[in-house]
């Protein structure tokens, strides 16, 4: 058997299905060597015995319980505990010489001839690439380095924050002092790299040898269709739908089927799927539980089921169903199918700057200081003609006494008891000059029967049109 080993790391459940698929892709392009996994006692005990009938060596890392400097430093540091976790490889002296991949690596071809490299040998980060990017590298192992590795993490922690940030300034001479340490970008192409330089991805991608899906693109939280086994792939990873696609490939044919209910998380839930078949209503239920949870870990289907048209329609149902008869017994009768929109209140007449006043009562003049006429002594106005900016009917008396009087269906008689005036055109009374004998009266609206006539003040009008006792 070989004493090289292939080496990844599963924190839980979820974790161990992106180890599982590792492996399996190790053994599909016929590695020669063995393969090890480090769990933590997040990892259920139905999980364990699954990892164990596909790793050679499944290696427990319980700092709590351990007892030596590791737990220490942890201690001192606890910010670092999963780094210190992945730290632990270097603790496997079973092995000759090893080659780390993170779980959310997939192998695509045979890179077995990265054994023949020596520590620590990995593949520049897009990001900086005068570091290197930690998802791959080639060590040996070594209680020694381990140690040393421990007490610089204590003395000078991380400028990252996790196991990438520790390691290059451990191993600070990787940049300049031996290219054959720097791998070719295709052992550890990054996703998001990928995307940023799109041409390049295109002109050497088929090229790719080990592909590492970094930030939220994990394969085990992308949206799945169990019927039809295919995975909805997000917005703005279209460039790793045949990525995508055959990591689920490999899960549906060789890790789906010795899942169990037992194993925690999302391993437990997928555990329930029936692949290939009709979806029950329970299997629905749970899949749209699945499809949120995508959701909210930032996995959206923006051109598929989560599109803008499909939430745009949701809404538009849900707003139009309105509020249930239960919840709102005074509510009024349910909307129309339509999406309902904001109403606007009716439009209000335009009025000009010589609009009617709110008040009846005819402006005075400032130096009038004659009482103001009550309310009671107003009668209502139709609206007929405009003088002046008011909307008020001006009449003038100028027939005789001895004229009948108007139908009382149309006005009224005066209240000195003399007969109706009749009216003037506007160009009569603004040319002719004003007598005592002119007078403003008010018409009401047709009445019927007629309202007896009140008493009223007699007025006069000056020649601005202002009422004057």
């Amino acid at each position: 058997m070989s004493n090289f080993a292939w080496v990844t790391l599963a924190t839980n459940d979820s974790y161990s299905l992106g180890a599982l698929v590792v492996a399996h892709s190790l053994k599909r392009v016929h590695t020669a060597h063995q393969l090890a996994v480090l769990i933590t006692p997040g990892v259920s005990e139905a999980m364990k015995n699954k990892l164990r009938t596909i790793f050679n060596v499944v290696e427990e890392v319980n700092l709590l319980d351990s007892k030596d400097e590791a737990n220490l430093a942890l201690l001192k540091r606890p910010e670092l505990g999963i780094t210190f976790t992945k730290l632990h490889c270097w603790r496997l002296t079973q092995f000759e010489k090893c080659v780390f991949l993170d779980a959310d690596t997939l192998v695509l071809r045979n890179c077995d001839e990265l054994f023949e490299r020596e520590e620590l040998s990995a593949a520049p980060d897009v990001g900086w690439p005068d570091c290197f990017n930690s998802g791959v590298y080639v060590f040996r192992p070594s209680l020694e380095t381990f140690s040393n590795l421990m007490q610089y993490a204590v003395t000078n922690g991380s400028f990252d924050g996790g196991d990438q940030g520790l390691l290059n300034s451990y191993f600070s001479d990787w940049a300049h002092k031996d290219i054959a340490k720097h791998l070719p970008f295709i052992y550890n192409t990054s996703s998001v790299a990928s995307y940023s330089y799109l041409p390049a991805f295109k002109q050497f991608g088929q090229n790719t040898k080990i592909l590492h899906f970094i930030g939220t693109a994990k394969p085990w939280l992308q949206n799945f269709n169990s019927e039809s086994r295919k995975v909805y792939i997000p917005g703005g990873y279209q460039h790793l739908a045949n990525f995508l696609q055959y990591w689920w490939d490999i899960f549906c044919e060789d890790v789906h089927s010795r899942l169990s209910a037992d194993m925690s998380g999302l391993a437990g839930a997928l555990s329930q799927l029936h692949l290939g078949e009709p979806k029950s209503t329970e299997q629905e239920v749970y899949e749209e539980h699945m499809r949120r949870q995508c959701w909210e870990s930032g996995n959206i289907d923006y051109m598929g089921r989560d599109s803008f048209e499909n939430i745009w329609r949701r809404i538009s149902q849900t707003v139009s169903a309105g509020p249930s008869p239960a919840a709102d017994s005074t509510a009024s009768p349910a909307p129309s199918s339509t999406p309902l929109r904001a109403v606007s209140p009716a439009p209000r007449r335009h009025r000009s700057s010589k609009s009617r006043s709110r008040s009846t009562t005819p402006k005075r003049d400032p130096r009038d200081r004659s009482p103001t006429p009550q309310p009671e002594d107003i009668v209502p106005v139709e609206k007929k003609e405009v003088f002046a900016g008011y909307q008020q009917i001006i009449t003038t008396k100028t027939q005789e006494a001895s004229s009948p009087p108007p139908p009382p269906k149309t006005t009224l008689s005066s209240t000195n008891g003399k007969p109706k005036p009749t009216k003037k055109s506007i160009e009569e009374i603004e040319t002719a000059p004003l007598t005592a004998n002119d007078e403003l009266d008010n018409v009401s609206a047709p009445v019927t029967p007629p309202v007896p006539p009140r008493r009223k003040r007699e007025t006069k009008v000056s020649r601005i049109g202002k009422a004057q006792k």
